[in-house]
Order: structure tokens, then C-alpha cells, then sequence
């Protein structure tokens, strides 16, 4: 009997710039408190991208941590997909210029763009290509600078972003591990709740689009909060039943970080204990397309092998899902 072809999470890599920004530093900047960004947000401090320095470079530097702690060989890896909102040029894709600067010279690369969701959904794109047999090692990294689109005298959005990379190599697996299965959902009209506006095809670059901060994030925060907790409850829902599972048998929730009242909220209404819920926001902010593989770096110590996760995000778009993954064992080059 034949076993089914999965793609297996077999490294994971990170990182986070070295520069802090914290809620004391905020507080200079607009009219906000340390107190009502906690208690608003949950987050604590967020990590801010170097001047001169892009998107690409965090890629590159999840990349290369990722293959230290892997043993992997750059020259093995076959394909790069980047899930990003920030690329370092509009019409030029970074997956290629990620893979020269971490020296993938046999990878080829595109970009995804789901906002938020964007690992997510790359994900399911990257398991493709690993179970159809046509690749042996893809890398996905999850890598937003959000410092470079927002708008740090808009107090609503400035206190929720902050800037990382995340990364995981997919490879083959005949053990059950790997990605089982993906409910993922999108509704167009939400761009008008969350988006930049200017900058794009739709509206170009101007004075008055200059002038009027179009081109940095623009948020219906009410909206996108009751829209977020509900996608992402029905998604986890949905996914659960199709998997005939059921929530106690799923050992980890790796949420979007975006709020941590929207992982409350959602934890609560699939009935999953905080414990069970990895949280990291409180030391990066909402990083976008970087939060769910920087969760993965950052807690994989916690997980076994066979350990059941539930992955889920809410982006712009407005994007949403979820996946499980279960858990199999991490390349080691100690």
C-alpha cells in the first residue's frame, strides 16, 4: 500500500532586527500610553528594520539562520517562495534577490502577496510543489518591513507593526507528518477596511497622494478586529471538521499576531486552553506575513514529533484560514 506524499516542516529559521522599539518610546512620539497599547494590543515592543536595509535582507537572514541550524546546503534548496506586503521594489519580485543574498544559486523565487495570511497560503503552494514530486527542498519565508508603510503620527496603527522574517523548509515525508490538509477563504471587498491606498495601479503616486499619507496603512481597526475573530474561528472550524478532528486533539495553535484580544477571542470560541496557544506578540508587534513562521522559530523547541498544529491568519484583502500541520523531525546540526 501506497503512503500518501506529504510535506514536511524540516528547519525553521528567524529573525528580528536588533533595534527595540517600545511603548515608552511611542509615548513620545503620539499621544498614546504604555497601558492602553497593552491592554488594547498585548504588544509590548516591536523590532524596527535598520535605515538602508529591505525586505530581502530579513529573508536572507532567515534563510541563512535556517540552514545553519539545518546542516542544509544553500545549493540544495530548488525554490524559494516569499510571502510579502512590503517587497524592496513594486515591479521587481525580492524572492530572487532573497536567494542571491543567501546564496541559493540554484533556487528559483517568486513573491506571494496575502498580506497577513500571505505564509499561510504560500504554504499550501510550497506543500504543492513538494507532494507532487516535482521538488525535493522548498524554502517559504514569511518577511514584512511594516516600518516602511506605516504612518508613525497615525497613534492607531503606528503602535500594532513591527518588522521581521520567518522561514521553513518543506521536504518529503511517507510518516504522516507534513501538511494535512487547508480551508483558506478571501472577499475582495474587504480592501476597503485595511489597505494602502496609493502606490498601486489603481491610485498612482502624487502630491496630493503624497501629501494626504496614502501610501502608508490605512485601518477600520472595528472592522477588521470582529472580521479577523470571526474568519479565523470558522476557518480552524471548518478545517477540524473536514479532518474529522476534533479540538482536543490538537496540541498547538500557532494565530496571526495582530491582537492579542483576537487570539483570545479565538482560542475561546474553538474552546482550546491558553496553553495550548503560542503567543509572541507582546515582543514583535504584528509582523504580518513574518508571524506565524516566527512563531515557529521561536517555540519549536516545544513541539514533538506528531504533534498535531492548527495554523490560521486574517490579513487584508481580506484574506483568511487555517491548516494542520503535524509535526515531524527537525534537521539538527548540533
Amino acid at each position: 500500500m501506497n503512503t500518501k506524499m506529504n510535506a514536511a516542516i524540516t528547519a525553521v529559521g528567524g529573525y528580528v532586527p536588533q533595534t527595540i522599539l517600545d511603548n515608552a518610546t511611542l509615548e513620545k512620539m503620539v499621544d498614546t500610553s504604555d497601558e492602553w497599547i497593552i491592554t488594547r494590543t498585548g504588544i509590548k515592543e516591536r523590532r524596527i528594520l535598520e535605515p538602508g536595509k529591505a525586505t530581502s535582507d530579513m529573508a536572507a537572514f532567515a534563510i541563512q539562520n535556517l540552514l545553519e541550524n539545518s546542516g542544509v546546503d544553500p545549493e540544495e534548496i530548488e525554490v524559494l517562495i516569499l510571502a510579502t506586503s512590503t517587497p524592496d521594489t513594486i515591479l521587481s519580485p525580492t524572492a530572487p534577490l532573497a536567494c542571491v543574498k543567501a546564496g541559493l544559486k540554484n533556487a528559483w523565487g517568486f513573491d506571494l502577496n496575502a498580506a497577513c495570511s500571505g505564509f499561510l497560503y504560500a504554504l499550501s503552494v510550497a506543500a504543492s510543489l513538494v507532494e507532487s514530486g516535482r521538488h525535493k527542498k522548498v524554502l517559504l519565508v514569511g518577511a514584512d518591513k511594516m516600518s516602511a508603510i506605516v504612518n508613525y503620527e497615525d497613534r492607531n496603527t503606528c503602535v500594532l507593526f513591527g518588522d521581521g522574517a520567518g522561514a521553513v523548509l518543506l521536504e518529503p515525508a511517507q510518516d504522516g507528518t507534513g501538511v494535512l490538509d487547508t480551508v483558506y477563504k478571501s472577499d475582495g471587498s474587504g480592501i476597503q477596511f485595511l489597505s494602502v491606498p496609493a502606490g498601486g495601479s489603481a491610485e498612482g503616486t502624487g502630491q496630493q497622494t503624497l501629501d494626504e499619507k496614502r501610501h502608508y496603512v490605512q485601518q477600520d481597526g472595528r472592522t477588521v478586529f470582529k472580521n479577523a475573530i470571526n474568519g479565523m474561528t470558522t476557518a480552524s472550524n471548518e478545517l477540524l471538521q473536514k479532518l474529522n478532528l476534533s479540538t482536543e486533539t490538537i496540541d498547538w495553535v500557532v494565530p496571526h499576531q495582530a491582537n492579542l484580544r483576537i487570539i483570545d477571542s479565538v482560542g475561546q470560541n474553538l474552546g482550546i486552553p491558553k496553553q495550548k496557544i503560542k503567543v509572541n506578540i507582546e515582543r514583535y508587534g504584528n509582523t504580518t506575513a513574518a508571524t506565524l513562521p516566527l512563531c515557529l522559530w521561536d517555540f519549536h523547541n516545544d513541539f514533538k514529533p506528531g504533534d498535531k498544529i492548527l495554523l490560521t491568519a486574517f490579513g487584508a484583502g481580506f484574506t483568511w484560514g487555517s491548516t494542520c500541520v503535524v509535526w515531524g523531525n527537525l534537521r539538527n546540526n548540533n
